[in-house]
């Protein structure tokens, strides 16, 4: 009865130290993992002007860029301004009506001094509203282009992602968070309706 003792016991150390080694490699492997894949990323979707992007709740197409002093609603300001704009399709896949997130496009590289864009829908020459589900909208991205800072002759856009949540970690509510960009496209500037101005 003591040998049957003595063994269970020595199977069940074994057990415990053969299981305590596999969760350790898998650890290591996991964070090695890890560790590789951030060292190592890669390379971001080149899309084309046009070109539709699977971005999680918004099926995104850049559709040109273009340089002005007048901004999408057609009215000139009364101090001269200069505007970078450019033109996207957008449509909502998600249930619900939703704003476009200030992280859809965002210049690569960052430019410290540019404010967050405003987005106008083309239909209202309006600040834009909710984009409702099915219903593609064609909006415009401005941003204010700096007085006396040259104007860019070409544009390289991060295209920003989001993500589905069921339930998330604060309050248990259903959201889309932003995610990493999911694509980049690069096109020229229309210098065209910029009438000589930067």
């Amino acid at each position: 009865m003591a040998d049957e003792q003595r063994r269970s016991f020595r199977q069940r150390l074994a057990a415990i130290v053969i299981a305590g080694i596999g969760t350790a490699a898998a650890s290591v492997f996991s964070y090695a993992t890890a560790i590789y894949e951030a060292a190592n990323p890669e390379p971001m979707r080149e899309v084309g002007v046009g070109e539709t992007v699977d971005t999680g709740r918004w099926h995104v197409a850049v559709t040109g860029a273009r340089f002005g002093s007048v901004p999408p609603t057609g009215v000139k300001p009364y101090e001269p301004k200069n505007y970078l704009m450019v033109d996207v399709s957008l449509d909502n896949r998600s249930a619900s009506s939703a704003y476009a997130p200030r992280k859809l496009l965002t210049l690569d590289p960052p430019n410290p001094a540019l404010t967050d864009p405003t987005f106008y829908i083309v239909r209202d020459k309006w600040i834009a509203g909710r984009v409702h589900p099915g219903m593609p909208e064609k909006l415009t991205v401005a941003w204010e282009w700096p007085q006396g800072k040259a104007p860019p002759q070409e544009v390289r856009l991060l295209i920003g992602s989001e993500i589905y949540k069921k339930r998330d970690n604060l309050y248990g509510a259903s959201t889309w968070l932003d995610r990493d960009p999911v694509a980049v496209i690069q096109l020229p500037v229309d210098m065209s309706s910029a009438g000589g101005e930067g």
